[in-house]
């Protein structure tokens, strides 16, 4: 018995409405009750209505829904649907809220709980158990793991974007955008080719040519300040791949200096025992076929580089060695600032195209796209759409099955963009990915684990290290919040069988079997479980966003600072001449193409949606409310100091400011 009002919320993008007409029941603790009203929903628009029930459905549970099609099976986006029910007037209502966030489909009814974040165990009567289990049920059916490449984390079944569920494809206005970004992107190579006339590089300046469009004031920086070592070894500490640096604790066993450089090895020990010795070391590389591209054989290196950091926070590099050591081959020469200039520049370019490789596959599509993937689909299978993790976590898992989908279609497919103009390409960026799995460990994703056994905590020219290690622990702080306020204590967390299986699906399935490396297979305490959510959230949003932002419009938008492939081999001596590293860096295509690529995909969204700054509300009450407003207030704080850090800065880093930070992975 009571007067209810009901407001039944459309999606505001295109499509989001529907010429069919939708049916609605009210279902409570002791009864259901048909509302016998129809309407037909309008994007972006709230339709109230209200309604008198003479039963006494208890407290609210459920709102089914029904479409009921007339001309078109059209799809319609809910927002959500919420319910104001009082005995006697609707001022004094109470308010319930039925999250949905998600296309209606067919005619079938569907069950939408009530806000309320509930875990198994923990049902009124267990009125929740049997939609759970219906709901999970069907979402392991629509979300099946795969094996793109062997070696590699699972993937969704999709061969293409088409074949994934409506609910994580694009929306009709980032579909459009993207498509269309990318038709303006390949219009830009042909003017860049028709614009540039020639057929092949004489000088370095002639890279000008094509350095134009879409270029920011830090990529002049970088077209003036790439050939200096100062700037050279910045990018190894905030440039476009700070994963890779470390301080060293010893020599590196490859590092072969001969008899006649003993003035190096004084040097290098000098500053080991100094503590500002430090390395970056490509090894990963050693050993890969690199690609040919039109009939013509590439090229690749594994170097080696060994930096001084400079009282000043300067990070210099002392000696560059392009290839280990090999007993059937001469002992690789040593590159030093002090060779001539040519000889010195060629081998940094060899470092930088290098960094290109473990940056694009092993930073940036392994520990971001392929992890959160591997989240994304172990929570669409494991937990239900009212468990406060499902409820945490979906915010941040937006459009990655699509744009990874794509990827593996278009980007590093058979005959796709890493074959056409990387050096790593056909076949070879798959062996790199595999051994770059084979040796992913927890810590490495974790920022306090992984910044502190690479020794580079503490170091004040050490931007990304600052900002990433404020912004985990921030993160780190949201999650706590959420996870204290559904998790009484820690035995709490053992008996969650739904938490327990998602954490086995990651590490055991979606890894597959990536607990030698350190991954949980269960979560034993509260801490386990924040300290790994914190992780999944980072790697969504911060770390993709660190690694992604500034490929084109940045750093790769001088190509010379980040050569895509290399068209000779790596020099045995240091008599080099201008024409060796104009026939050794890309040539005109590749160039244009690597600069059109690296725009449409590291480019800022139009759609972009800041980090915790989502509409949709998967919560209710005012709990969880609290802990997203000082998550908020938290990243608002931050912003504000580094924006005051970077005005007093030659280079500000600039990131990892939380409005720049996007939520999930989508591009």
């Amino acid at each position: 018995m009571g007067r209810y009002r009901v407001r039944v919320a459309t999606g505001s993008f295109a499509f989001s409405g529907s010429t069919n007409q939708v049916q609605l029941w009210l279902v409570g603790q002791r009864a259901e009750a048909e509302l016998g009203l129809q309407l037909r929903p309008t994007r972006g628009q709230m339709e109230d209505f209200e309604v008198d029930v003479s039963e006494d459905l208890g407290p609210l549970r459920f709102v089914k829904l029904r479409k009921i099609h007339l001309l078109l099976k059209d799809a319609w986006f809910c927002n959500h649907i919420t319910v104001w029910v009082s005995e006697k007037s609707m001022e004094e209502a109470k308010e319930i809220v039925f999250p949905c966030y998600k296309w209606v489909q067919g005619d079938a009814i569907i069950c939408l709980p009530e806000a309320t974040a509930w875990m198994m165990g923990n049902d009124v009567q267990d009125l929740f158990q049997k939609h759970r289990e219906e709901e999970l049920e069907e979402r392991r059916r629509l979300y099946r793991w795969a094996t793109w490449k062997k070696g590699l984390p699972l993937s969704i079944d999709a061969t293409s974007e088409k074949d994934l569920p409506l609910d994580v494809r694009f929306h009709e206005n980032k579909k459009s955008d993207f498509e269309g970004t990318l038709i303006a992107g390949m219009m830009k190579i042909i003017l860049k080719r028709i614009y540039t006339l020639l057929n092949s590089w004489n000088s370095l300046e002639d890279f000008d040519q094509i350095f134009w469009f879409s270029k920011s004031t830090l990529a002049k920086k970088v077209r003036q300040s790439w050939k200096d070592d100062d700037f050279f070894g910045y990018q190894f500490l905030n440039g476009v791949n700070p994963t890779l640096l470390r301080r060293s604790t010893s020599l590196p066993n490859r590092l072969v200096i001969p008899k006649e450089a003993e003035g190096l090895q004084v040097q290098l020990e000098r500053k080991l025992q100094e503590g500002c010795l430090f390395e970056a070391d490509f090894s990963l590389l050693d050993g890969i076929q690199p690609n040919v591209i039109q009939g013509k054989k590439q090229y690749l290196a594994a170097p080696l580089v060994m930096f001084k950091m400079e009282p000043d926070g300067k990070l210099l590099p002392m000696v560059i060695q392009l290839q280990p050591p090999c007993s059937s081959s001469p002992v690789p020469p040593l590159f030093l600032p002090s060779d001539p200039s040519l000889t010195w520049l060629l081998a940094k370019a060899w470092v930088k195209n290098s960094d290109f490789q473990l940056h694009e596959l092993q930073a940036h599509l392994l520990k971001t796209h392929l992890m959160a993937e591997v989240f994304a689909v172990a929570t669409m299978r494991c937990l239900s759409g009212m468990h406060p993790i499902f409820k945490l976590l979906i915010p941040h898992l937006r459009y990655t099955l699509e744009i990874n989908t794509r990827a593996r279609t278009k980007l590093i497919s058979d005959g796709g963009i890493f074959d056409q103009v990387v050096n790593t390409g056909g076949g070879g960026h798959l062996e790199v990915l595999r051994r770059a799995t084979a040796c992913l460990t927890y810590r490495s994703l974790c920022p306090p684990d992984d910044l502190a056994d690479r020794g580079l905590l503490g170091i004040p020219s050490a931007l990304y290290v600052h900002d990433a290690l404020r912004l985990w622990d921030i993160i780190s702080r949201y999650v706590n919040g959420i996870v204290h306020l559904h998790y009484s204590g820690d035995k709490v967390v053992q008996s969650d069988l739904e938490l327990q299986s998602w954490c086995s699906e990651i590490t055991e399935i979606g890894l597959c079997g990536a607990q030698d490396r350190g991954f949980p297979v269960s979560f034993q305490s509260r801490a386990d479980l924040c300290h790994f959510l914190t992780m999944c959230i980072f790697t969504c949003t911060v770390q993709h966003t660190g690694i992604n932002q500034g490929q084109q419009i940045d750093w790769y938008a001088w190509v010379p600072n980040a050569p895509c492939t290399m068209r000779q081999p790596p020099p045995t001596t240091k008599d080099v001449t201008l024409e060796m590293v104009m026939a050794t860096l890309p040539n005109v295509q590749q160039a244009c193409l690597q600069m059109t690529i690296a725009w449409h995909l590291g480019r800022f969204q139009p759609d972009m949606v800041p980090l915790g700054q989502h509409k949709e509300e998967y919560f209710s009450g005012s709990g969880p409310k609290a802990v997203l407003s000082h998550f908020l207030e938290e990243l608002d704080t931050l912003e504000k100091e580094i924006v005051a850090r970077n005005k007093n800065l030659d280079l500000p880093y600039e990131y990892l400011q939380p409005s720049r930070i996007e939520n999930s992975i989508t591009i």
